[in-house]
């Protein structure tokens, strides 16, 4: 009898990665969210999962084996109601992952404030040159696959390994469900700030991640963190590997790639920014674990292509240049605009900003944006729906920063500034509201 579930929020990258993934295994797997609409919902759509808007209580007659809950979900959503008054058997995406799908293999996580789904692109990319063939759970579609969630009956499984909460009634993070046998800790920052209270109760999470890594598994961390020394302060029980220092991983200058001052090779590509060179580090050290040579490491990182949306190019008119990247936190921002800035040299650069995650919006982090953006020539901000004051926040740039309120107002404000040569960086963690064709378009 083939198994059957239903996955309330199931539009989200994560949620529709396992929706995917279940489906791949043999399940039938149908699905609910507030909002279907594409990219998600065709994806889904077209490989056979059953979507349905809104959370109705009727669902429960498609009587599943179990209800997969999404994030999302908070109490108060009819549907969940109904299930807890019911007593029916619901399960965390993360725990049903761990438990149904991942129970047998190598899993490689991928955990870290930033570069999550580059360096697990990279490292499934990797594997994946070498032959080893992975099942991979990744935030974004790494653009050597074209997806972002496959099974496979390999025994390795790299999954991006998120800090944030796993659902309304599990609180921890969703990596301590996946006990990888290599864990990546990528770097450790404030984040989050909708959960977590500061610095020190993320590093006790990344603690619960460290603690379910086995004797005979890696952590490969970033040795350039003060917060992840703390964190391995309190307790490993794994090998330990750093990268980014001389006692462990490193690269030079000339993109010599070092193991204890060793050479090992050369990283040839062309992707930018010093967090990029971090990330391959990390990767080749977690794909040397799973019995993947340096110097094939290094060949599988020349046919690299980066994942949609991080310095994407989504066009060019007029010679203005336009690229969209992922970036939402101040560091984030900070390394993509200096690694434009490295590329392009002395061109301009226009960096538009829609502050929208969770703790961007808080204005948590608004103090630290002028200094992100301190390699831009101009600065647009989009405040639309914002908390705190965008323009008060961006004061020390001066007449470097335009804040608008309005969507098109920006758009005019960017497309009356634009000259030839320019590079326009635009940073979102979402849609902003289709801004890039928009952008294009009014620029012919």
């Amino acid at each position: 009898m083939q198994k059957h579930i239903h996955i309330l929020g199931i539009c989200g990258t994560f949620m529709g990665g396992i929706a995917a993934i279940a489906k791949q295994s043999g399940y039938r797997v149908t699905g609910c969210d507030a909002n279907v609409y594409p990219p998600m919902s065709t994806q889904l759509e077209a490989q056979g999962i059953e979507l349905i808007e809104g959370f109705g209580v009727e669902q429960l007659e498609l009587k599943p084996d179990v209800f997969v809950i999404g994030n999302v979900v908070s109490r108060g959503n009819p549907l969940m109601e109904e299930i807890l008054n019911r007593n029916l058997p619901y399960a965390s995406g993360p725990q049903w992952l761990a438990d149904t799908l991942l129970r047998d293999k190598w899993v490689l996580g991928v955990a870290g404030t930033h570069g999550k789904t580059t360096t697990s692109s990279m490292l499934a990319w990797i594997l994946e040159h070498a032959g080893l063939n992975p099942g991979f759970l990744i935030g974004g579609v790494p653009q050597n696959f074209g997806i972002s969630a496959r099974i496979t009956d390999s025994a390795f499984f790299v999954i991006e390994a998120d800090e944030y909460d796993t659902a309304f009634f599990d609180k921890r993070s969703k990596f301590v469900h996946y006990h990888p046998r290599t864990a990546i800790l990528n770097n450790l920052e404030f984040d989050h700030a909708d959960i977590f209270a500061d610095l020190a109760a993320i590093e006790t999470q990344f603690h619960h991640l460290v603690r379910t890594v086995p004797g005979n598994g890696l952590v490969v961390c970033n040795g350039r963190e003060e917060s992840l020394a703390r964190v391995l302060q309190r307790g490993c029980w794994s090998p330990v590997e750093k990268f980014g220092s001389d006692d462990g991983w490193n690269i030079d200058g000339n993109d010599v790639v070092l193991l204890h001052n060793k050479a090992q090779g050369t990283l040839l590509w062309d992707l930018m920014g010093e967090h990029n060179r971090m990330n391959a580090l990390a990767a080749l050290a977690a794909a040397r674990h799973a019995g993947v040579p340096i110097s094939k490491g290094l060949a599988a990182l020349v046919e690299f292509k980066n994942v949609k949306r991080r310095m994407e190019v989504r066009g060019t008119v007029n010679n203005i240049t336009v690229y969209d990247d992922f970036a939402h936190h101040p560091t984030a921002i900070d390394t993509t605009v200096a690694g434009l800035r490295r590329k392009v040299g002395k061109a301009r650069i226009l960096a538009v900003l829609e502050p929208r995650s969770n703790t961007m919006k808080l204005g948590v982090m608004k103090d630290a944006l002028p200094g992100s953006l301190r390699d831009a020539d101009l600065v647009f901000c989009y405040a639309g729906n914002l908390g705190w004051d965008a323009r008060g926040a961006l004061a020390p740039l001066g007449d470097k920063a335009v804040v608008k309120d309005d969507l098109n107002e920006l758009i005019e404000a960017i497309a009356a500034t634009a000259k030839s040569g320019d590079q326009i960086l635009v940073m979102s963690n979402g849609g902003f509201g289709g801004i890039h064709e928009k952008l294009l378009k009014r620029l012919k």
